[in-house]
C-alpha cells in the first residue's frame, strides 16, 4: 500500500507558518480530551503509516517553567530512548526564542507532532488534548505571537486555567508534570514498539 506524503494529507507544509488556510484548517481539526490510553490510541493510526525515522516529535516548552517544562521532559525520554529526530530537551528548549529556529530545521517529507502544556477546565486537569491540526504555542499565556506548529498535536493539560496564568505555569506542580510528561513518553514508544524492542535488545 502506497503511503501518503506529508504534503498530500496536510497542506500546512513548510515552516509552518499560519495563513488563512491553516487557520480554517485548525478549527476543522478535532480535538479530543484522553487519558493514558485514548493517548496510544490516538497514536497508533500515525504509526501504523509513519516509521519512526519519518516523524519528528517537536516538544514545545521551557526549562524555567514547571508547568511549562513538559515538553523538554518528553524530549529528553524520547531522546534518551534513541529516537532519531526530537526536537526540544531541557539542555536545548524549544522555546519562544528558539521555535523559528528550529523549525527551519525540520525535514520537509517527515510528519511533525507538536507537544506541549496548556491551561484548562479544572476537569481536564491530568489529561491531554489530542488533534490531527496544529497547535499554537504560548496560547495560554498570550505572551508571544508564534506559529501554529504540527501536522498532529498533543497539549497535556497540566493546571487550571486562571487570571494568571504565566503564574499558574510557575507554580504547577513538578510532580504532577514529570508523571505526565512519562505518560506520554510511554505511549509513545508503546505506539511504535519495535523501537522500544531495538533499545532493549542493546
Amino acid at each position: 500500500m502506497r503511503r501518503m506524503s506529508v504534503k498530500e494529507k496536510h497542506p500546512h507544509t513548510g515552516l509552518f507558518i499560519p495563513d488563512s488556510g491553516v487557520r480554517e484548517l485548525i478549527a476543522q481539526s478535532k480535538r479530543a480530551r484522553v487519558d493514558r490510553a485514548g493517548l496510544l490510541a490516538f497514536l497508533q493510526p500515525i504509526a501504523e503509516q509513519w516509521p519512526r525515522d519519518r516523524v519528528v516529535f517537536l516538544c514545545i516548552g521551557s526549562d524555567r517553567s514547571t508547568g511549562d517544562a513538559l515538553g523538554p521532559l518528553v524530549g529528553d525520554v524520547l531522546t534518551a530512548r534513541g529516537w532519531p529526530q526530537v526536537r526540544g530537551t531541557l539542555a536545548a528548549p524549544c522555546d519562544a526564542g528558539s521555535l523559528g529556529a528550529m523549525l527551519k530545521t525540520l525535514p520537509r517529507e517527515h510528519l511533525v507532532i507538536a507537544v506541549d502544556a496548556c491551561l484548562g477546565r479544572a476537569g481536564s486537569v491530568g489529561s491531554f488534548l489530542v488533534s490531527d491540526g496544529p497547535l499554537r504555542p504560548a496560547r495560554a499565556t498570550g505572551t508571544a505571537e508564534l506559529p501554529d506548529v504540527g501536522h498532529y498535536s498533543i497539549a497535556a493539560v497540566v493546571n487550571e486555567q486562571g487570571a494568571k496564568p504565566y503564574h499558574t505555569l510557575q507554580t504547577t506542580s513538578l510532580h504532577a508534570v514529570i508523571r505526565m510528561a512519562g505518560e506520554l513518553a510511554e505511549a509513545i514508544c508503546d505506539a511504535w514498539p519495535q523501537h522500544t524492542n531495538l533499545q532493549n535488545s542493546r
